[in-house]
């Protein structure tokens, strides 16, 4: 049922004017899944809609740490793209041969088949929260995900992290390893710039962009996360009591 889900993009309002502006664009998220779901009551599925969130930043960002944070805190399920290409890589599976065939030969990876493995992990788990880290990674992503399962993302997190500070952070934490020196993560960070800003400019102008300042503590970052979700969890809990309500009235009459 949850990849017949209809976009909500048309009902949501720009997210950079004000904090209060992103409360209301959450408001607005929640009552269409309120209506979404009262329609379909009298159907056989009564599975909970996706509550989908992308995870985007450079390399050296910290959005990995903070997904971990926000899994603790929210019960998300964490779904990391890359991590699923290696974990199908690792199965001998054919398609598995295939990926690390692709990789080698220095080509990208169809979006179709790493939207394939999101959209196997997410059928396959009971949770209906997701945090989907480092994807999509580009425009031909980001169409391949929304055509494959039938949904956009409710809410797109950018770990905004200067670009000297990605670089200091990438080189002190791979210290070691040849293949990531200054020039190597320069070149990184160009790569992302070029695919994934006219993403990240998408989801802002479909007002569903939350930009995290991805410079001090980890606790000081995630404090900028924390209403984001609180507010939207604070919401899910007011959908849920309305539903209860208009069933409760339905029943009666």
């Amino acid at each position: 049922m949850w990849r017949r889900v209809a976009s909500l993009s048309s009902l949501i309002s720009s997210s950079n004017s004000s904090f209060h502006g992103q409360a209301a664009c959450r408001l607005t998220i929640w009552e269409s899944l309120t209506t979404g779901i009262a329609q379909q009551a009298k159907g056989v599925s009564k599975e909970k809609t996706p509550f989908i969130t992308f995870v985007l930043g450079g390399p050296g960002s910290g959005k990995g740490t903070q997904c971990i944070k926000i899994v603790e805190t929210f019960g998300f399920t964490h779904l990391s793209a890359g991590d699923l290409l290696r974990q199908e890589i690792a199965s001998n599976s054919a398609d598995g041969a295939m990926i690390l065939n692709t990789i080698k030969e220095g080509r990208i990876v169809p979006s179709e088949v790493t939207v394939k493995l999101i959209q196997k992990e997410m059928e396959s788990n009971d949770n209906h929260k997701f945090l989907i880290d480092g994807f999509p990674r580009s425009e031909e992503n980001r169409i391949a995900f929304e055509r494959i399962i039938g949904a956009e993302p409710n809410i797109v997190l950018f770990f905004d992290c200067p670009e000297e500070e990605m670089v200091k952070r990438v080189l002190n934490r791979n210290q070691g390893r040849v293949d990531d020196n200054i020039d190597t993560v320069r070149k990184r960070l160009k790569v992302f710039e070029a695919l994934n800003l006219p993403v990240i400019n998408y989801y802002s102008q479909r007002g569903k962009l939350y930009t995290i300042n991805a410079v001090g503590t980890v606790d000081e970052i995630f404090e900028q996360v924390l209403p984001v979700f609180t507010a939207s969890e604070d919401q899910e809990v007011s959908a849920k009591e309305l539903r209860k309500s208009s069933w409760g009235k339905a029943n009666r009459s």
